[in-house]
C-alpha cells in the first residue's frame, strides 16, 4: 500500500507523542539512512507522521536488511508550526537491525521542546 498506510508485516514503524498536549505528533517528517560500507548515510526511506502519529509502510522485510539504520525526526519544523522556538534541531536513532534475523522495530519517541525520549520495541515478525 501506499506510505503511511497501516500494514501489520511492515518491519519498520515510527510513532511520535507530544508530551506537551498529551496527543499524537501529526505531519512530523522522518526520514530513514542506512549507512553505506563508506560509512556514509544512504537515504532509505521517508514520510510524514498520520493523525495517530504514527507512520507504517517505511519499508519491505525485502528491503530492510541487516544493517546499521538512521530515523530521524524533523521535530524543529514541527514545534516550529506550533508557534514554539525548540531547542533540538531534530531527535534522531541509530540503531543495527536485523543481526539475529529478521524483527519488527517500532522506533517511539515523545517529544517536548526542550527534551525527547525514544524506545524502540522489538519483536519477532507477524506471519
Amino acid at each position: 500500500g501506499p506510505v503511511g498506510t497501516g500494514d501489520s508485516k511492515c518491519p519498520l514503524m515510527v510513532k511520535v507523542l507530544d508530551a506537551v498536549r498529551g496527543s499524537p505528533a501529526v505531519d512530523v517528517s522522518v526520514h530513514v539512512f542506512k549507512k553505506a560500507a563508506d560509512e556514509t548515510w544512504e537515504p532509505f526511506a521517508s514520510g510524514k507522521t498520520s493523525k495517530t502519529g504514527e507512520l507504517h509502510g517505511l519499508t519491505t522485510s525485502e528491503k530492510f536488511v541487516e544493517g546499521v539504520y538512521k530515523v530521524e525526526l524533523d521535530t524543529k519544523s514541527y514545534w516550529k508550526a506550533l508557534g514554539i522556538s525548540p531547542f533540538h534541531e531534530y531527535a534522531e536513532v541509530v540503531f543495527t537491525a536485523n543481526d539475529s534475523g529478521h524483527r519488527s522495530y517500532t522506533i517511539a519517541a515523545l517529544l517536548s521542546p526542550f527534551s525527547y525520549s525514544t524506545t524502540a520495541v522489538v519483536s519477532n515478525p507477524q506471519e
